[in-house]
């Protein structure tokens, strides 16, 4: 069966990977939106600290004898602590000052994470391997669906989704939002602001090491995955809206099942569609497609 002249079996395998790298997007855009939103740091250590996230979690494995669900647990709460340090030591001098501070700030991080790690492993990157429970896949007649995509998929629908709800519909969320406007008047009613924005940078790191890890199976583990994947998760952030939780959670998704169509039909596109649709959405809607004007 031919759809457009495309078999439905090459149709429906672009489409999974679409929606594969649609879930990366998504993850890695959301710790960044969440960033910048609520403490207005542009992280541009996102991707190194996704690539930790890979290497933990294959470090775990092959020095520590950790698995894998050991260390899907384990290297977002290792790697969170680490940007909890990287927060109290570094970014909290910046808050008051233009945002190209915190971005070169955390731009030379991500390249003395990344040089470290090329340093010790080089760049021939490390094979992980997925987990017995989740070897194989399902036969669905048109198409074979490896059960470890779809693990990655339906754990990325339920992080974002959960996170979006904590932050949009939970006394939390409401908390961290008010510290992003007012955080004097947050600390008058004895919140601890100076903490929550410690936790705060913490989870959207920790979201990136856990993205790091569901990658590690399915990408080679090396120390340029992250400067490889960065700049097209910025775009989607930029597409979706600066700050904005749903927008980077729709959008990374969306644009990932377009990219996978646009191999189908122009594979000389795929690697360029994203950022074409960013300069027409900042053309049309300079905030983005949920961002709000300021």
């Amino acid at each position: 069966m031919d759809i457009f002249g495309i078999p439905i079996q090459a149709l429906m395998g672009q489409l999974l990977i679409g929606l594969i790298n649609g879930s990366f997007y998504a993850i890695l855009s959301l710790g960044l939106a969440i960033i910048f939103g609520l403490l207005n740091i542009i992280n541009f250590a996102h991707g190194a600290l996704y690539m930790t996230g890979a290497f933990c979690a294959w470090i775990g494995l092959t020095w520590l004898g950790l698995n894998y669900w050991v260390a899907l647990i384990a290297v977002p709460v290792v790697v969170g602590a680490l940007g909890m340090l990287i927060e109290r030591t570094m970014l909290k001098h910046l808050y008051q000052l233009d945002h190209l501070y915190g971005l070169l700030l955390t731009f030379g991080l991500a390249l003395i994470i990344e040089g470290l790690f090329r340093y010790r492993f080089g760049i021939s990157g490390e094979s992980y391997p997925v987990p017995e429970l989740l070897s194989g896949g399902f036969n669905l007649g048109f198409m074979f669906l490896p059960k470890y995509r779809a693990w990655v998929v339906a754990v990325s629908l339920v992080v974002c989704f959960g996170s979006w709800f904590i932050i949009e519909r939970t006394k939390l969320g409401s908390y961290l939002r008010a510290g992003t406007e007012n955080p004097q008047l947050l600390q008058a009613f004895g919140i601890n602001v100076p903490l929550m924005i410690t936790l705060t940078y913490g989870f959207g790191v920790a979201l990136a090491a856990l993205a790091g890890v569901l990658a590690a199976p399915v990408f080679q583990v090396n120390p340029v995955m992250g400067s490889n994947l960065i700049i097209v998760v910025f775009a989607v952030v930029v597409i979706g809206g600066m700050g904005s939780i749903m927008g980077s959670i729709v959008t990374g998704l969306g644009l990932g099942l377009i990219e996978g169509l646009t191999r189908v039909f122009y594979p000389e596109a795929s690697a360029v569609v994203i950022f074409v649709i960013m300069g027409i959405v900042l053309l049309l809607r300079p905030a983005g497609l949920f961002g709000r004007e300021r």
